[in-house]
């Protein structure tokens, strides 16, 4: 068993002997303790015949372990007092729970149960299809849920990150029990199993319990790194007569999550459309009226990354929102940013970066992600020095390599008939 201690936050980390890793942040003035359980992988390392396991297994994970019932699980869990959460994404799967530090044992038994010993019951898993299925009409009838997915299956074209965590019709209703004990057998091991915990606890506290519930697990190999993927920006107009508004995405390349430049890209993101003084808003909405939501985001990845630009308009000024959009990615490029913008963005990013880190259930998730995706714990001291190195010229360098060129994107969901964009159009 290896340990080291960090001497900025109270955070410290341990390997059992069996590859799996364990890090906690205590922080005395609190109550409460949040655990996650975190699994290193998600839904990009399915094939396509198997798209949308990982989100499956999650759900299947709360139907019943080997000594527990679902209603068991769900009783215990509100007899602390405590939050019971899941949720799957594209490169790892958290379960967690936050409960008063008192219920500390209890809590740790409930959560290491649903993770270790699931049933796979066949009757449940042929219930949960149907509910799988109702999550999946619930969001395809959400149209900006929608124009994402149809933007990032076309930009990750032939790619298991442009798949739906979800899955399809077709792969949720084929899984079958042992498709399911295969799968979570290959990825529920030790050497991709995660453990953080953050809140009134102590490190030794959460190694012995570790130990207890973990430690019996097998020694396993590394599991190895995902395909890289390769950008292809999409030109689609998908019409959907039923939709009285249209819904706009738009989007370049960016960095991976842990590249040295990656404080510049959300920096140019804040600036682009990071909140109500970002340009987009301001220019969108504020100046001309031509939508209610209008945002740019950043979707990173190990190895990969996208900024994308979303909006809601009308039929009639769609186009016209996409020009609008195409002349702020020219103007960052042509010009630096000004000093005054430079530093509200700054304090923007500083100050949710920081309100980020209020809960002890959001400290838990910064100390997994953190360990999954840099390999080392990174202070907020370290975090707010490096946005505030970031100079103006770096932000206009990153527009230059993403933003310009032939690399823009675009999906308009909605009443297309029409509209016509071309690829010219989107040349910066």
């Amino acid at each position: 068993m290896t340990s080291s201690v960090t001497n900025v936050r109270d955070v410290s980390r341990t390997s059992l002997p069996n590859g799996l890793r364990i890090i906690t942040e205590t922080v005395p003035h609190v109550r409460s303790v949040s655990i996650g359980v975190w699994i290193g992988t998600g839904a990009r390392r399915e094939t396509k015949d198997l798209n949308g396991i990982s989100h499956f297994i999650e759900h299947m994970l709360f139907k019943g372990t080997q000594s527990r019932s679902a209603e068991d699980i769900a009783r215990l869990a509100d007899s602390t007092g405590g939050n019971l959460d899941a949720y799957t994404a594209k490169e790892l799967v958290s379960y967690s729970i936050k409960v008063l530090d008192e219920h500390l044992p209890i809590a740790f038994d409930v959560l290491s149960d649903l993770v270790l010993n699931p049933r796979f019951d066949e009757g449940d898993i042929e219930k949960e299809k149907g509910v799988i299925l109702e999550e999946l009409k619930m969001e395809v009838d959400n149209p900006e849920y929608l124009v994402h997915e149809t933007f990032f299956s076309a930009f990750w074209r032939n790619h298991p990150l442009g798949r739906s965590i979800l899955g399809t019709k077709g792969t949720i209703s084929g899984f079958t029990q042992d498709a399911l004990r295969n799968y979570y057998g290959d990825v529920y091991s030790s050497s991709n199993i995660l453990i953080t915990a953050a809140g009134h606890v102590t490190h030794s506290a959460i190694v012995e319990l570790a130990a207890k519930y973990f430690g019996s697990l097998p020694l396993s190999p590394a599991v190895t790194p995902e395909t890289e993927p390769k950008a292809s920006p999409p030109l689609i107009l998908k019409n959907k007569r039923s939709l009285e508004q249209m819904h706009l995405c738009m989007g370049v390349p960016a960095y991976p999550i842990a590249h040295e430049r990656r404080y510049g890209m959300y920096l140019l993101s804040t600036i682009l459309g990071g909140g109500m003084s970002s340009r987009l808003f301001q220019n969108v909405r504020e100046k001309h009226g031509l939508a209610y939501s209008v945002f740019s985001e950043l979707n990173l990845y190990r190895d990969s990354g996208c900024l994308a630009v979303y909006a809601g308009t009308s039929q009639e000024t769609l186009k016209k929102v996409v020009l609008m959009v195409m002349d702020e990615f020219r103007q960052i490029c042509d010009n630096v940013v000004p000093d005054e913008e430079l530093r509200r963005a700054k304090d923007h990013l500083k100050g949710s970066l920081a309100l980020s880190l209020e809960s002890t259930s959001a400290r838990m998730s910064n100390l997994a992600r953190q360990e999954l995706f840099f390999g080392r714990f990174y202070s907020v001291d370290e975090m707010m020095e490096g946005i505030e190195r970031v100079t103006a010229r770096d932000i206009q360098t990153i527009a230059e390599d993403f933003l310009a060129g032939k690399q823009i994107g675009v999906t308009a969901l909605g009443r297309t008939t029409g509209i016509e964009l071309s690829q010219a159009e989107l040349t910066v």
